[in-house]
């Protein structure tokens, strides 16, 4: 971020003096404010697949040669622009914030994808778990007879539990427009009933005679799992037919829209994190067009899922965490499209009781590699766990034992002040 230049007045020496003695107050009161806050209960994770440009959403650089012909349009946090079609979110932007100078090793779909759901680099030695995945096995379970993580929309790399284990696996469900697949019976009760006991009979079978090594397997805990969910009434949080019209015409007559809706709805009931994705980012040509046109689904979607969750006052208890794979090029190519582009882009976060209205780093508005505040993908995954009162610098214990760190980065202290 460029400063303006130093001044030598008796003010400005006088007015730094003041600041320099209240630093270590700002520094208490900061800690203080941290230790005191009360730890948010779930995630939604607005999944960008294909990687956004930030010019064209949430950073935008009117009137420059980047730019490429994109504006910027004002906002409810003083100065703070967003691109042009995000009317509905720039009246909310006093709940977010932006994180514009993610910086990335990663420049490909499929390895990015896994950094910014994991927060670690690809290993051929170790699969990591998803952020939602951590936070589904370190908070509470409660009483969810459904699955605690959820991905709607699945793209062709939805999170997963990895290490530890596939019981930590999204529950892939697509548009909420249409019944949860695979939940319902397709025998009459009784006939459904009767194939339940004989499946008991088999299992006891197999598990005599060997002790703790039939349990191991899991498998007896997924049938029993996988009865609980097909019988539940919580599986009605997926249906959004049961929202006032005037509610989902708010979110948007979309997949997308309908997805973002189901997530409020399954917090409700105690679902832990609920990834939605909205593919097609990837704008290797007509970049404008796409942006555009995807810009018109986000838009709506996130602002009401916003002022919904704060209309029922569980914002605060509610991150909510906008990303994709990466950015694209401040340079457009013969095709109108913008490329890969790993060293600059754009997360917006908001509820959880971070601040809002805030921007944190910078891009070069003449396309630089370097962006100002450099924030490596690991803070932003190291933020969200503090927000629901995970220590990221924990040790993770796999079911064979293996231990890793929950996460590499460190929170980023501008949004949990």
């Amino acid at each position: 971020m460029t400063l303006p230049p130093p001044s030598h007045t008796r003010r400005a020496f006088l007015g730094g003096l003041g600041l320099s003695w209240l630093t270590p107050l700002g520094t208490v009161l900061a800690q203080h404010a941290e230790a005191t806050r009360r730890p948010a209960k779930s995630v939604v994770v607005l999944w960008m697949g294909g990687g956004p440009s930030q010019l064209e959403t949430f950073d935008p650089k009117p009137g420059t040669a980047i730019a490429a012909g994109t504006g910027a349009i004002p906002t409810a946090a003083r100065g703070v622009q967003l691109a042009p079609g995000f009317e509905q979110l720039a009246d909310v932007m006093g709940d977010v914030a932006l994180v514009r100078s993610l910086v990335s090793p990663e420049g490909d779909h499929e390895r990015g994808t896994y950094l910014l759901k994991t927060g670690f680099r690809p290993d051929p030695t170790v699969v990591h778990p998803s952020l939602g995945a951590v936070i589904c096995h370190d908070l509470p379970a409660g009483t969810v007879d459904i699955p605690r993580h959820v991905s709607i929309l699945p793209g062709q790399w939805p999170a997963r539990g990895g290490m530890l284990g596939a019981r930590y696996d999204a529950f892939k469900v697509f548009d909420p427009a249409e019944k949860v697949p695979d939940v319902t019976p397709h025998v009459a009760p009784a006939r459904f009933d009767g194939r339940l006991a004989d499946l008991d009979v088999v299992e006891g079978a197999f598990a005599a005679g060997r002790g703790p090594r039939a349990g191991a397997t899991g498998h007896r805990d997924a049938l029993d799992r996988a009865r609980r969910l097909m019988s539940s009434a919580q599986l009605a949080a997926f249906d959004v037919s049961r929202e006032p019209l005037s509610v989902r015409t708010a979110y948007g007559d979309t997949p997308f829209g309908r997805g973002c809706l189901a997530a409020r709805r399954l917090l409700e009931v105690g679902v832990r994190c609920v990834e939605v994705t909205l593919d097609g980012w990837d704008s290797h040509a007509n970049n404008h067009a796409i942006c555009r046109g995807l810009v018109g689904v986000l838009d709506p979607a996130f602002a009401a899922l916003l002022r919904d969750l704060k209309r029922r006052d569980t914002l605060k208890d509610t991150v909510v965490l906008c990303i994709g794979e990466f950015g694209r090029t401040p340079v457009v190519n013969p095709l109108g499209g913008r490329d890969h582009w790993p060293h600059g882009f754009s997360a917006a976060v908001a509820g959880g009781g971070l601040r809002g209205g805030v921007v944190i780093g910078e891009t070069d508005p003449n396309g630089g590699r370097q962006p100002a505040d450099p924030t490596p993908v690991a803070n932003v995954h190291a933020t969200v766990l503090r927000a629901v009162g995970i220590d990221p610098a924990r040790t993770l214990r796999s079911p064979i034992g293996r231990t890793f760190p929950r996460g590499e980065g460190a929170p980023l202290a501008a949004l949990l002040g």
